[in-house]
Parts: structure tokens; C-alpha cells; sequence
């Protein structure tokens, strides 16, 4: 069995939403499956000097309309959320807590999320905005919203993004395939050519 392509995203992240449409289908192609992982891009930046895309004087203008634009390609619906970027904490621990709790309930959630924010313009930063999400899929939103404040679930988070940038993970959307890191959603289609060659 190939590994699994890691999928590296923050959920504030308008690209790792739209990657995250795609994803699956791409893996499923080539006999893979995907391994999740959210990251902090606050946290990063801090390391690398990067400032959130949309607010970078001119590139924010073009990538606000390039990102409507290939959600338009791409039929995915996207809504500009009021509030962006915001801080994904919450959203991210819940999604470890599912991964170790509930793990074929993670991505579910996870897409849940994007979802809300991305394809509603919901606010989804709050503890108690994330168990609303989590409830609508069935599942226990009061345990969750108890478990973001735990140690276990915040050091595994910081483990998450030690692991990350560990291995050089700088943005999002990154897909680790066998160890070959592909940034951004425009290389998804020289993901799928590795993926078919095995690599060059």
C-alpha cells in the first residue's frame, strides 16, 4: 500500500479550501489515500516574515479575484467571510481531538469547517462556534468544546506544527507526496504527473 499524500492547511486558507475540494479525488486516482494535517499560518509567518496573501499591497487584489475565480473553474462555492483571516486554534484542535477520538470523523468535520467559512461566510473561530459545527455532523459538541482546553490536545497541536515546519512545510495548501512537497493549488496537476510517473 503507497503512503497516504499529507495534506498541510490552515483553515483560514482560501487555497487550502479550494485544495482541499480536490484533494481527495487526486489521491483516490493514484491508489492513495490523504492524511490531514491543519497548521497555524500565524505561527509560520512569525518564522518566515510572510504576511496573510490578501492583505499584501497589490498581490491581495489579484489573489482575491484569482481565488474567486478558480472556485468558479473549479465549481466550488466560495463566499469572502466578513471577518478574514481568522484564527483557526480552535478549529485545528478539534480536528487532532477527532483524529485520536473519532478518526473517520475528522475530515468529515474538517470539510465541515471549510465549509462554514468559506461556503457560508460563518464565523467559525470560537470554541463554541467550532462544537456547533461539530454537532451538526452528530457529533458530541459539548466533550468537544471541553477537550480544546486539555494539555494532551493543545501540546498536540504544537507537536503538529513542530512536525510541519520540521519538514519545511511553509503554507498552505502543502501535499507531502513521498517526501516531494508541492505548494499551491496550481500544482495539482504536476502532483497527479509524479504521481503517475513515480517521480523525476
Amino acid at each position: 500500500m503507497p503512503d497516504p499524500i499529507r495534506f498541510y492547511f490552515d483553515f483560514s486558507s482560501p487555497y487550502g479550501y479550494l485544495a482541499s475540494q480536490r484533494i481527495g479525488n487526486v489521491a483516490a486516482r493514484h491508489g492513495r489515500t490523504v492524511d490531514w494535517h491543519p497548521i497555524l499560518l500565524g505561527f509560520i509567518f512569525r518564522v518566515t516574515g510572510q504576511t496573510p496573501l490578501l492583505d499584501q499591497p497589490m498581490r491581495g487584489a489579484y489573489f482575491t479575484r484569482d481565488m474567486q475565480r478558480t472556485a468558479r473553474e473549479w465549481g466550488v462555492p466560495l463566499v469572502m467571510p466578513e471577518h478574514f483571516p481568522f484564527h483557526s486554534v480552535a478549529a485545528s484542535r478539534a480536528f487532532y481531538w477527532l483524529k485520536e477520538s473519532a478518526p473517520d470523523r475528522a475530515v468529515a468535520f474538517a470539510n465541515a469547517i471549510y465549509g462554514a467559512y468559506w461556503g457560508q461566510g460563518r464565523d467559525v473561530d470560537k470554541p463554541e462556534q467550532v462544537a456547533e459545527v461539530a454537532a451538526g455532523l452528530g457529533l458530541d459538541g459539548d466533550a468537544l468544546r471541553e477537550a480544546l482546553g486539555e494539555g494532551a490536545v493543545k501540546d498536540r497541536l504544537k507537536a503538529e506544527m513542530d512536525a510541519a515546519m520540521g519538514q519545511g512545510v511553509f503554507g498552505s495548501p502543502t501535499m507531502l507526496v513521498d517526501g516531494e512537497m508541492f505548494f499551491g493549488c496550481d500544482k495539482f496537476e504536476q502532483m497527479e504527473r509524479w504521481l503517475e510517473s513515480g517521480g523525476w
